[in-house]
């Protein structure tokens, strides 16, 4: 069962990612996919799990979050352990399989707000494009991409009201567009690396965040380095991805 960072940042935006078991293609079917679906839409029912975006490959999921709980309601750990552990179960139980079916732990990175909360966006929408299995990412059924930009009208599961204020804009219309944008030039330039600041540091935005962020862990953050490229900061992990106990 994977576990939650232990530590509280109010009002924080996460980046959640999280392996299947030795980066097998335990997903690769799409009754898979859609069940994590089904149990993402439960926790957001049953614990109010703020989602910002999603993607489901075929052996791992992105998932953008936003914490607004109270210390110790733990939305996060709770939504994380329903929505591994009832995929897990089902599947197990259909394959006749025992045995783990994820990573133990999975990743969280914090990520600041505006511009760089909706670069994060496109580089989790983009993640079918890269591995050269769709063209675009509105190709991806298993994503968030196709709800921000036509939105249901029932069983949503992205908090698009909340994701258009923490990304700094005062419309759906607003979000849309510079969403769209985003894809569009990272298409064009055929900028579709993997970024691995996005799933391998601790916290990725200015460096007031980031500043805050080190204050916030404290010793957790002693031996972690600072960089910085231009405007954007990161603090980096000594460890391997998707290993990190947050």
């Amino acid at each position: 069962m994977p576990r939650a960072h232990r530590y509280f940042i109010p009002n924080q935006v996460w980046h959640i990612t999280h392996r299947c078991h030795q980066k097998s293609f335990l997903l690769k079917f799409a009754r898979d996919r859609k069940r994590w679906l089904y149990w993402l839409f439960e926790a957001r029912k049953r614990y109010g799990l703020c989602v910002l975006n999603y993607i489901v490959t075929s052996n791992h999921i992105h998932l953008l979050v936003f914490d607004n709980s109270n210390p110790g309601s733990n939305i996060i750990s709770k939504s994380m352990q329903l929505i591994a552990g009832r995929t897990a179960q089902e599947y197990n139980q259909r394959k006749n399989r025992k045995g783990a079916y994820w990573e133990d732990r999975y990743h969280a990175t914090a990520i600041d707000r505006q511009d760089y909360l909706m670069k994060c966006m496109a580089y989790i929408d983009l993640n079918m494009v890269r591995t050269g299995v769709v063209v675009h990412p509105r190709d991806w059924v298993y994503s968030g991409y196709n709800e921000i930009q036509l939105p249901p009208q029932r069983y949503s599961i992205i908090d698009t009201n909340k994701l258009i204020e923490l990304a700094g804009y005062n419309s759906l219309e607003a979000l849309q567009k510079q969403h769209r944008h985003y894809i569009d030039m990272k298409l064009l330039k055929g900028d579709v690396t993997r970024e691995s600041k996005w799933v391998d540091s601790l916290a990725v935005g200015g460096e007031s965040f980031i500043n805050n962020v080190s204050d916030t862990l404290g010793i957790k953050a002693k031996y972690r380095s600072i960089v910085s490229n231009d405007e954007e900061y990161q603090i980096k992990e000594g460890e391997i991805s998707y290993r990190h106990d947050f």
